[in-house]
């Protein structure tokens, strides 16, 4: 009953939101990289990176060590090095029945704002033309010469030339603790959440600003929050609709009824 609820929810709703978290990839196989302050950076991937015969290298380092810009301007081959690393490993993974589900509700719901927290990729991935990566891609690059993205799917080292001015400064365009989230990002979101009635919340923990100010500012405007998640995420209100379980089992009921 909850699912038809949902589905009818998504129907009605004039300015849907979308917000995908680690979760929703996390059922591909993607380990997961919670930003957690003092924490060792493998300890989350260190099971599927024995599973595949991959060194514990990366687990004597804490995020400090590689996902800050002061990181990067010490050591960027370090930096690089457990990039690349990740990159393989997401690169061996593929979309799920969420992803491609979340497709099919943009396909018939062409008015639904799509945002993810993840930098995997996977919705691109599995057909959604257009999502708001609030923390990057893991492919992409910025130059911190010219600006210009690029895609890069092999390796990329400190010698790896931009394709545009040829300077050897690229970084990963991914948000860095200490930096914001880029704002065009941002200013969609804000925009959309200043007139949303329904939010739709799949595999994030609530827990990390702005994006667990999502649901709350829905909320506060009496829209209705509908969330799937394996725990307990955001804590559900008397209107909200609360999905507990696997985003690929719900997700693609829910898509077939929208």
């Amino acid at each position: 009953m909850s699912m038809e609820k949902a589905a009818a929810v998504l129907r009605r709703a004039q300015y849907p939101l979308f917000l995908s978290g680690a979760g929703i990839s996390a059922e591909s196989g993607v380990p997961t990289f919670r930003g957690t302050r003092g924490a060792k950076v493998g300890g989350a991937m260190e099971g599927l990176a024995a599973d595949r015969g991959i060194d514990g290298l990366w687990n004597n380092y804490r995020a400090e060590d590689l996902a800050t810009p002061e990181a990067f301007a010490r050591d960027p081959h370090l930096v690089w090095g457990w990039y690349n690393w990740r990159k393989r490993l997401i690169a061996s993974t593929q979309p799920n029945a969420a992803h491609f589900a979340i497709h099919r509700i943009a396909q018939k719901l062409p008015n639904l704002l799509c945002a993810t927290q993840n930098v995997d990729g996977l919705h691109t991935l599995a057909g959604l033309e257009s999502i708001l990566e609030m923390h990057g891609n893991i492919y992409r690059t910025r130059c911190t010469q010219c600006q210009s993205l690029a895609i890069i799917r092999d390796d990329v080292t400190p010698t790896t030339q931009c394709g545009n001015c040829q300077s050897a400064n690229l970084r990963p365009d991914i948000v860095w603790f200490g930096e914001q989230l880029p704002r065009a990002v941002l200013d969609s979101i804000y925009a959309r959440l200043a007139v949303c009635d329904a939010i739709l919340v799949v595999g994030t923990s609530g827990s990390v600003y702005p994006a667990a100010g999502f649901a709350i500012e829905v909320r506060r405007r009496e829209g209705v929050v509908i969330e799937i998640n394996v725990e307990d995420g955001h804590k559900p209100y008397a209107h909200d609709i609360y999905l507990r379980g696997k985003a690929g089992e719900i997700l693609p009921q829910i898509a077939d009824l929208v």
